[in-house]
């Protein structure tokens, strides 16, 4: 796609890396000082445990360290959405997408519809004006939006 190159990176992760990256794929410990009980999981000391998940952060082995709520269960609207976005026109309409806070995932694909999002907020209604906001602001019509009827949870982990 212009405007993209691919860039591979080599990542070099040791046996330390790889059970906190296992570890963390569960979630981190609920615990006052997180760090220490990880740390002491894989027998490094807390600096070095928190070290490592900054290091593993910046490299971007690690993407995200958060909270995953299920929004349905909070009494929240959700849709996955498909837009059709001109290649001279991506960057701009990636931007204005993510600036909506209820935007949680936003995904580049090789296909017709070529931008994927998440988004959830308080009220279908919200979401479909946050929607009609996000098409007059960027002045892509071509937008899809696929409300949650049923949801299946794929629970993915990857041993390393």
């Amino acid at each position: 796609m212009a405007g993209y190159e691919k860039v591979e990176i080599e990542i070099i992760v040791d046996h330390i890396d790889r059970e906190i990256l296992n570890i963390v794929q569960e979630g981190l410990p609920l615990d006052a000082r997180p760090f220490k009980t990880l740390g002491a999981r894989v027998g490094i000391d807390e600096d070095d445990a928190l070290e490592r998940v900054r290091r593993l952060k910046n490299e971007g082995t690690i993407r995200r360290i958060g909270a995953v709520f299920d929004a349905g269960n909070l009494g929240y609207a959700s849709t996955l959405c498909a837009a059709r976005v001109p290649g001279d026109r991506l960057e701009r309409f990636v931007d204005i997408v993510n600036s909506y806070r209820g935007v949680t995932h936003n995904y580049l694909r090789n296909y017709e519809y070529n931008v994927w999002f998440t988004f959830i907020a308080p009220t279908k209604n919200e979401i479909e004006k946050s929607l009609a906001d996000i098409s007059r602001e960027t002045d892509i019509s071509n937008i899809i939006s696929m409300p949650v009827k049923r949801r299946f949870k794929i629970d993915a982990r990857f041993r390393l």
